[in-house]
């Protein structure tokens, strides 16, 4: 018994050691026990229990968020880059119209153009309109009218004599519609299109519009000309008319009263 005691305190770590069975186990050293563990893990790599083995020396892996474990996309490398198509421009911007005198080449007339403006008291805009209404209708005037209510309202360039067409047809005899024809280019409606409304009938081709709320046609689309404006010169506003010549039409009986009539289908043509 005290022989046992002592060979089991004295036994050294790289001795022999009793298994599992009683037979002797030798505890190799440290170099070759790494070797075995390489060696081992060559033979062994298809174990699943060898490859369960968790480090003891490894600590557990962070949680990142998936947004950090993917990181940001890295630019491809420089060679790289130059291999890759290089994007289109982009268009180029369309030009707009000058709204400044002084984007304009007046040459010798910008001093003059500016001292007319500051003397009429007129935008860029309002000087420019005010020179091509002079003279792209020249020998007009324009006139303003409207409804009764005033909800409809317009202007109209024409002479300021007025030929007038007093016409027998069955719905112009009833509401006495005398008017005077301009192409469509001419006239603007100035306010009250959602008062409008339109009555029709037979060949549809004529629009007689007048104003919900008080009833009155201002102007209206005729059969003879469809691509302009019948003006009744009632509705105008007082100033702008210096005569007026009134030429019965016989519309009762439309279709020869057209093929008679020389003038009146060409009147809303430019």
């Amino acid at each position: 018994m005290r022989r046992a005691r002592s060979t089991v305190v004295s036994k050294p770590r790289g001795q022999k050691r009793s298994g599992p069975s009683g037979a002797p186990v030798v505890a190799s050293s440290a170099p070759s026990n790494s070797r075995a563990r390489r060696s081992t893990s060559k033979a062994g790599s298809g174990s699943p229990a060898a490859s369960r083995q968790p480090s003891a020396k490894r600590g557990p892996k962070p949680s990142l968020p998936r947004a950090q474990e993917a990181g940001p996309e890295e630019p491809p490398p420089p060679a790289e880059q130059a291999l890759l198509p290089t994007p289109p421009p982009p268009p180029p911007t369309p030009a707009t119209p000058t709204s400044s005198v002084s984007t304009l080449d007046l040459g010798e007339q910008r001093e003059r153009w500016e001292t007319f403006q500051k003397r009429q008291k007129l935008s860029f805009e309002g000087a420019a309109k005010l020179l091509l209404d002079t003279f792209e209708y020249q020998g007009l005037v324009k006139h303003t009218g409207g409804c009764h209510c005033g909800a409809v309202r317009f202007e109209v360039w024409a002479s300021a004599d007025l030929h007038i067409f007093d016409c027998n047809c069955s719905i112009c005899k009833k509401k006495q519609n005398r008017h005077f024809i301009v192409p469509a280019s001419r006239f603007k409606l100035l306010k009250g299109a959602e008062s409008i409304t339109t009555y029709t009938f037979n060949t549809h081709k004529a629009q007689h519009t007048f104003c919900k709320r008080c009833g009155v046609q201002s102007f209206y689309t005729p059969r003879s000309n469809p691509g302009g404006f019948g003006i009744a010169p009632h509705c105008l506003d007082e100033g702008t008319v210096r005569s007026v010549v009134t030429e019965e039409f016989n519309g009762s009986n439309w279709e020869k009263a057209m093929k008679e009539h020389k003038t009146i289908k060409n009147m809303s043509k430019e």
